[in-house]
């Protein structure tokens, strides 16, 4: 697999796993989150903001990694 393919299937799944988790989140946040007290409404926000880079750094660090063969 070229660099060119591995950094475009890289981006498509990094896009939709954003657009997934974001809803998820979004569900999950208005099930849970709101009507707590603020400081925990938006520490949720904060966690759930900051929780899906480590999915996308895996993803990033994948498609940086040099070509084989």
């Amino acid at each position: 697999m070229t660099l060119r393919q591995r950094k475009f299937i890289g981006m498509i799944a990094i896009v939709a796993f954003l657009i997934i988790y974001c809803l998820i989140a979004m569900a999950i946040g208005g099930m849970v989150a709101v009507g707590l007290p603020l400081p925990l409404e938006i520490s949720f926000f904060i966690i759930a903001g900051i929780a899906w880079l480590p999915v996308v750094m895996v993803v990033i660090r994948w498609m940086s990694r040099p070509v084989e063969g």
